[in-house]
Parts: structure tokens; C-alpha cells; sequence
């Protein structure tokens, strides 16, 4: 009875999502728009979560 092979899935690859994005891709560009934003100028509000309340 013949068997299907898979893909060996105990391989491990270590990669960034920066290294999977082209140096050329449009993503480059609005990340260094979106960054020079001032969000609190536009109006956005900074919340942070209390360390206590976070599970153990």
C-alpha cells in the first residue's frame, strides 16, 4: 500500500518579516509615512494596561 509524504514539518527557519519584504515594495514607503505621524496631534489617545491585571 503505497503512502503520501509530506513536507518535513520538524524544520525550523528563522526569518524576520522584514527580511520576507523587498526593499523595493510599497509597504517601505507607508510605513515611513505612517511613522512621522503625530497620532496624539490627530487626536489619537495612548491607553496602557495596568501590569496587575495581566495573567501570571
Amino acid at each position: 500500500m503505497n503512502h503520501v509524504t509530506g513536507i518535513p514539518r520538524l524544520q525550523m527557519q528563522m526569518s524576520s518579516l522584514e527580511d520576507s519584504i523587498g526593499q523595493d515594495n510599497p509597504v517601505r514607503f507607508i510605513d515611513a509615512f505612517v511613522e512621522q505621524l503625530d497620532l496624539l496631534k490627530l487626536g489619537f489617545k495612548v491607553k496602557t494596561v495596568s501590569a496587575r491585571w495581566m495573567p501570571l
